[in-house]
């Protein structure tokens, strides 16, 4: 009766029931809502959306010119020079991706996705009728793509996540020029997900966005959520790039496709550029954060012998790296039913062998430092045993 489209089996696994049995969480390593970690928001930062403009619905399938030209901006501001008419409005990254995979896949085409990589990928690519195809990220040279994968005779795009979550690898430039040139080689589109890209962690020179390409037809994707800290006013966009006529067409394809859902309220889309104006601001605040406690989880690490946690270059996440001298899953049982302790296991990204941990740098400090202490006091144990 069902499509095949959906997972077979919608149980929640092990770790999921525990953690709805257990209710809530004291030291919660996994939250990635930054609405939920007392951070600083301006008390007015929604105030925006109660503008009356909002009142008057005004339908554009790609959304309405005084959004598309705020989003152009803020791209301006970063040296990248994008038009409005290259911009998309569109709900939510989800959804990016949903229209992306309409506009570019027939069923059965694939879609490459990076693995280790966010989970929510392959779903997406599925529910459109296509199949993921996964290319590696390699951990020796800093999760740089595998090259010899990014390769496929029924691939019509390959996805980079640039910086990749959770990994916080950035593309780096040869590799950057090296993806760009097999999408040329194999006429491929380039869906480059962007949406921690202005969250460096670490020093150095931040590499460039992917939006403005012009050789390689590329969708570059951001949005509210992680650009202003804002996940509940649902607003993302597209922005299209490459050769012409191939670009003008693709965006004209993607209004045809968005005509049919219209799903970007027009309250939000009237605040965008106020809603922009506070932007800079939450980020400095996120990053803060992200940076302090990545500090603690790197001493934390460094107290226990045999423990690594390598340091991301950009995002909202951190990896520890153990000894498989105990399972994933049983360690993150273990700290949940004993510590109080929410972790991801390694294999919920699909990282390539067990003995890795990825944890949120966004709870409030306090909780993250004894979450920390608890996490690796537990690791401890299970490496003297």
């Amino acid at each position: 009766m069902f499509s095949r489209r959906l997972p077979h089996d919608l149980r929640p696994n092990r770790i999921a029931a525990l953690r709805a049995r257990a209710g809530e969480i004291p030291y919660d390593l996994t939250v990635t809502n930054p609405t939920a970690c007392d951070l600083p928001y301006p008390e007015d930062v929604l105030a925006p959306l109660a503008q009356p403009a909002g009142s008057v619905y005004r339908p554009e399938p790609l959304g309405l010119a005084a959004a598309r030209e705020a989003v152009a901006e803020e791209y301006r501001r970063a040296g990248i020079g994008i038009e409005p008419r290259q911009v998309a409005i569109v709900s939510s990254t989800s959804e990016a991706y949903g229209l992306l995979f309409k506009l570019l896949c027939d069923p059965g085409d694939e879609v490459l996705v990076p693995r280790p990589s966010y989970p929510l990928l392959e779903h997406l690519v599925t529910l459109e009728g296509a199949h993921p195809a996964a290319y590696r990220l390699d951990p020796t040279c800093g999760w740089q793509p595998r090259h010899e994968e990014l390769a496929s005779p029924r691939a019509r795009a390959v996805v980079v996540v640039h910086p990749n979550n959770p990994t916080g690898s950035y593309l780096d430039e040869a590799h950057r020029r090296d993806v760009l040139e097999r999408c040329r080689a194999a006429r491929l589109a380039l869906v480059a997900d962007e949406v921690f890209h202005a969250f460096p962690l670490a020093g150095g020179t931040v590499p460039g966005s992917f939006a403005g390409t012009s050789d390689v037809l590329t969708f570059a994707l951001g949005g509210l959520s992680k650009y202003a800290g804002l996940p509940q006013v649902k607003l993302s966009w597209i922005v299209a790039s490459g050769p012409e006529p191939e670009a003008g067409e693709a965006l004209e394809r993607l209004a045809f496709a968005a005509d049919q859902y219209l799903s970007v309220s027009t309250p939000v889309q009237v605040a965008l550029p106020r809603l922009l104006s506070h932007a800079a601001a939450i980020r400095a605040a996120i990053l803060e954060r992200c940076r302090r406690n990545l500090q603690t989880l790197a001493s934390s690490a460094r107290a226990v012998p045999g423990l690594e946690a390598p340091p991301p270059r950009a995002g909202w996440s951190a990896l520890v790296r153990f000894p498989a001298v105990i399972r994933e899953e049983t360690l993150v049982v273990q700290l949940l039913e004993q510590d109080g302790v929410a972790v991801h296991p390694g294999y919920f990204f699909d990282f390539p062998q067990e003995g890795w941990l990825v944890v949120s740098l966004l709870p409030e400090p306090s909780r993250f430092e004894e979450g920390c202490r608890r996490l690796f006091a537990r690791l401890a144990r299970a490496l003297s045993a």
